[in-house]
């Protein structure tokens, strides 16, 4: 089968390259976005899929607009592919594009559809505490993410994946659904399975205001959205902005997931659980853990920091190294303004 692949992120990267190892497949060019500016250096980098593309030696095509771009909508159409995959690609396909192969396109999205359609459907898997997720094949359609789908595989979810961890699995699982859709595709059969308008949810695109803590919701809430959008949430503390990378909720529903190293504070509970403040304060120091903090709803301990210009550090080290004590707190940041949250 003669295979156009579209993807950008490290996440398409081992889809292609399932694709590009198996008999059955040829590979014949790869679409992707173009190269950015990155670093110190201000340099052209370009994207994972691209660099594993140029390893294999498969011609790369790099529209800014895929669906404006003359020479790449001649190049796709004289390719006569079978087939189009299209995996975190980042841009929308035209009717004409999607028409152009012989069994359509096919796109691999990260989650259970039709729930999470949009642009980051693990971010908003973890940032609202789903147990279970997984990868969709589909067979694309004019809309956004509303195909019928094809396959779907599903993969349980622990309460300490953030959004790395898990996106590097689905990556794998996507890797090994694109390879059995096309395959029973190409023999006819897949029954194509409409999905279910009525039942589906959105995943957009995340904005800066996203990664600000509130820390009047509950621990858990603010536990799912720090590793939901992993490493990127924000806080203030003693004037100044800084990046909370891991939590632990703490609290008997949380005790057989903690690391071992953290189960000490099981023991500790039926103290910890009497301390209480106001909704960033630390209520609490675990000796060589971190912080624990008071929220709108349950205790959180900060496992991981990002202090402004530094590495991340553990808990404890930010713990020992900032001097915290009792009293000290976290605050909210919005729109200029910081907030310094009541429990009513």
């Amino acid at each position: 089968m003669n295979i156009v692949f579209f993807g950008t992120p490290d996440f398409a990267v081992p889809s292609l390259e399932r694709l590009i190892i198996q008999p059955a497949f040829n590979v014949l060019a790869v679409v992707t976005q173009p190269d950015k500016r990155r670093g110190r250096g201000n340099q052209l980098v370009p994207s994972p899929v691209k660099a594993t593309a140029l390893a294999h030696h498969i011609p790369v095509w790099q529209p800014k607009s895929v669906k404006k771009d003359p020479d790449t909508l001649n190049q796709l159409q004289a390719s006569q592919a079978d087939v189009f995959v299209v995996v975190a690609y980042g841009q929308i396909l035209s009717s004409s594009i999607l028409e152009m192969p012989k069994l359509g396109c096919i796109n691999a999205h990260g989650s259970i559809l039709p729930k999470y359609r949009g642009a980051a459907p693990i971010q908003w898997s973890l940032y609202h505490g789903d147990r279970e997720t997984g990868i969709t094949t589909m067979q694309m359609d004019a809309g956004m993410d509303t195909g019928p789908i094809l396959l779907e595989v599903r993969t349980s979810v622990s309460l300490l994946e953030n959004f790395y961890d898990l996106a590097a699995r689905l990556a794998n699982l996507s890797a090994d659904l694109l390879v059995e859709t096309v395959l029973k595709l190409e023999q006819g059969t897949i029954q194509p399975i409409p999905q279910d308008n009525d039942q589906a949810t959105y995943a957009p695109l995340i904005k800066k205001s996203d990664y600000e803590l509130d820390w009047s919701r509950a621990a858990i809430a603010l536990h799912n959205q720090v590793r939901g959008f992993y490493p990127n949430c924000t806080t203030q503390f003693r004037g100044e902005a800084m990046k909370l990378t891991a939590t632990l909720p703490l609290g008997a529903a949380y005790w057989s997931e903690l690391p071992e190293d953290y189960r000490a504070l099981e023991q500790d509970w039926a103290t910890l659980r009497k301390q209480s403040g106001t909704p960033g304060e630390i209520v609490a120091i675990a000796k060589g853990l971190g912080p624990i903090v008071q929220t709108g709803e349950g205790l959180l301990l900060i496992r991981e920091v990002q202090l402004a210009g530094k590495r991340p550090q553990l808990g404890g080290d930010f713990a020992n190294g900032s001097r915290l004590v009792v009293g000290d707190r976290f605050t909210f940041h919005r729109n200029g303004i910081h907030h310094t949250v009541q429990l009513d």
